[in-house]
């Protein structure tokens, strides 16, 4: 009995799905994916089905800011109640103009104290009224504090700016450019890829996109009323409808174009994705602990606490490997210098890193991970066994 207890215990502790790809400049190099992407359909995941990758969202999302910014329709420095048409100020700063780029390098003072959560009829500038949605003791600018409620700001002003629901312009600025299929909130992917979703876990129950192999009933939440009519939609009044900072399903290999993309350095075999310039500021850190500028390990998703996880950060681009001391921020525990970002939601850790001096990257994703402490960083072992391609 004690021997099967144990494997009972040691099964409980692995994931229920794993993907890895590696790639280099061009192409893909490994991949390797193991387990069910739907534990009640026995059905096996692939390298090609779609997961809900957290907070990598947030870089894509950065990188359609970018796009919009080469064009000359966003200044990443203006003012963004102009775009809004309403203001937003720290309440205890209010002389202090909001930007993207304080908004895409969670240096804006907001904090994630309010519901980001909002209904298909909700509107963002009563959340961001409260004063609990800002951090009372520091200046907008001055501190780095990691927040999921800055990207319903920055998803309003996309919407302000194109026109168009963000969900859509996210389409038509990152993923048709990339040839690659992948939505914010299923509402833009097709029903055949919503289908094959990857269901996932927490301690084996579902926790998200468990749709039984059909597209989800309402693909935003809905209403308050129940309902789910996205001709609802006004463009920017509620930027949270299609969770920008976390609600973007992808494949593992839609991730990985995405990484080649940033090796490749904004070109793409169908041309230029970012200049040269927006690539240069995508891949400039803004932010690196010093030791009291900020927070390095608050889990915006749990509220629990990874000190050194966070170390040096950009236009939502993590950069790993910091060289200062408090700092355990290198899953691959090599010392080298890597960016890209993390996810972590719902039971899921996801990845997507590069490595621009050498030409290669990784990404990959795992469900139901346990979270548990790795004496080498702040990520977790099953982290770090991804990102290093451990077996």
């Amino acid at each position: 009995m004690p021997m099967i207890a144990a494997l009972l215990a040691t099964a409980a502790t692995q994931p229920v799905a794993e993907v890895r790809v590696a790639f280099d400049r061009r192409g893909e190099t490994s991949v390797v994916a193991t387990g069910l992407a739907d534990i009640a359909a026995d059905r096996p995941v692939t390298a090609d089905d779609p997961v809900r990758v957290a907070s990598i969202s947030k870089l894509v999302t950065a990188i359609a800011v970018l796009r919009l910014a080469d064009a000359g329709q966003i200044d990443l420095d203006a003012d963004v109640s102009d775009r809004l048409g309403w203001r937003l100020r720290h309440p205890r700063y209010p002389a202090v103009p909001i930007t993207l780029r304080m908004l895409l390098s969670h240096r804006a003072g907001i904090v994630d104290g309010v519901d980001y959560v909002l209904p298909l009829d909700g509107e963002l500038a009563p959340v961001l009224a409260d004063a609990k949605a800002w951090d009372a003791g520091h200046a907008p600018g001055t501190w780095f504090a990691y927040a999921n409620l800055n990207f319903p700001v920055v998803a309003s002003v996309i919407e302000r700016t194109t026109g168009e629901r963000f969900d859509r312009a996210m389409q038509r600025l990152v993923f048709a450019p990339l040839g690659i299929e992948a939505c914010y909130n299923w509402a833009s992917c097709s029903p055949a890829f919503a289908a094959r979703a990857v269901v996932q876990y927490r301690a084996g129950r579902p926790t998200k996109d468990d749709h039984r192999g059909l597209a989800p009933p309402c693909p935003v939440e809905p209403a308050r009323d129940g309902s789910c009519d996205l001709s609802r939609w006004r463009a920017g009044t509620n930027g949270a409808i299609f969770s920008p900072q976390g609600g973007l399903r992808i494949s593992a290999r839609g991730l990985a174009a995405i990484g080649r993309m940033l090796l490749n350095r904004g070109r793409t075999p169908n041309g230029r994705l970012l200049s040269a310039r927006a690539f240069g500021v995508l891949t400039t850190p803004l932010w690196t602990w010093d030791g009291r500028n900020g927070d390095t390990g608050s889990d915006a998703t749990t509220g629990a606490k990874q000190a050194g996880f966070l170390c040096r950060y950009g236009l939502a681009v993590t950069f790993l490997a910091t060289p200062v001391a408090g700092c355990r921020d290198d899953p691959f525990g090599d010392g080298r210098m890597r960016l890209g970002h993390a996810g972590d939601a719902y039971g899921l850790r996801s990845g997507l890193w590069v490595d621009l001096r050498r030409g290669t990257g990784v990404a990959y994703f795992a469900t139901d991970v346990a979270v548990a402490a790795s004496p080498g960083s702040a990520f977790t072992p099953t982290e770090e066994r991804l990102a290093r391609g451990d077996r």
